[in-house]
């Protein structure tokens, strides 16, 4: 992926030395490397591009690794493309020629202008000046899109294999404008599970419950039931749970600005705790041995 500063991974993934837990974190909106040709033909400033990114969630969860667990990131911004949409919702209004015939053209993400080549970034801005060639659809998806998934695929797969099942966590972060709580409470952490479908409720509780404990105000589903990867991925029956996380920007980063604040290292800690503390729970109820090597 060409960039402003040169050749630039797609995504990067992080592996322990020994896996340990039976976890894969994923970060799929948290990229900031921008194409060239991209902010090109953009319509928007270096600041309104940005406006879309869960800022710095990577680095809230990099050191997943050193507990036991591997974690994927993207590196593409989600307004370039966004790997947390079927992998073909696409506005035809966008593109100069006929999409391909797999194409879901009328799902409501796509109606908002946020299928998986966003039309808008936050704050419903026009992204692009011109239409877009209908050969962008083939470099973004087959090119990006499809790699991510396999790669992180293959990573739940290999620890459902290991461990005899898995718990994707995905994480993103959410604006702190987001809707207020009864009372007037805005929520810390918003824990998602496609209403009941994507985990099995123990793991869900247990999660919810650590969070809490940590002194977040956490709530479930609501505003954010979790996108597509958790749709995708949990399939508990299978043993495969997924989990979806909305962290308020607001705790650890300058929105305006774009730069982390004096409470980043903070939330890093408290994170930390969280999955510690969510990991040993997981475990304890198990009361399983040691995975095998």
């Amino acid at each position: 992926m060409e960039t402003a500063a040169g050749p630039s991974p797609a995504f990067e993934i992080v592996e322990p030395a020994r896996q340990t837990l039976p976890f894969v974190f994923s970060s799929p909106h948290s990229g900031r490397c921008y194409p060239s040709a991209f902010l090109k033909a953009s319509r928007l400033g270096a600041s309104a591009i940005r406006r879309s990114e869960d800022l710095f969630v990577d680095q809230l969860f990099d050191f997943v690794p050193s507990l036991g667990a591997p974690m994927i990131a993207a590196r593409f911004p989600r307004c370039y493309l966004d790997v947390n949409r079927e992998p073909y919702e696409l506005d035809p209004a966008m593109f100069a020629g006929p999409l391909p015939d797999c194409a879901n053209s009328a799902s409501i993400r796509v109606a908002g202008g946020l299928g998986t080549i966003p039309r808008i970034v936050a704050e419903r801005e026009e992204i692009y000046r011109e239409k877009l060639p209908v050969e962008e659809v083939a470099v973004r998806i087959e090119g990006l899109y499809l790699p991510f998934h396999a790669a992180l695929e293959a990573l739940i797969e290999e620890t459902r294999r290991r461990f005899g099942f898995a718990i994707l966590v995905d994480c993103h972060s959410m604006p702190s404008s987001v809707r207020v709580l009864p009372g007037g409470r805005r929520a810390d952490i918003v824990v998602g599970d496609r209403f009941g479908t994507s985990a099995a409720p123990h793991f869900v509780a247990m999660a919810t419950q650590r969070l809490g404990a940590l002194g977040f105000e956490v709530t479930r589903n609501k505003p954010y039931a979790g996108g597509f990867i958790t749709e995708r991925y949990g399939r508990p029956r299978r043993g495969v749970h997924a989990i979806q996380l909305e962290i308020n920007r607001a705790l650890y980063a300058d929105e305006q600005n774009f730069l982390p604040h004096a409470g980043f290292e903070a939330m890093r800690e408290r994170l930390w705790s969280f999955v510690a503390l969510f990991a040993a729970e997981v475990d304890a109820a198990l009361d399983r041995p040691a995975a095998a090597e």
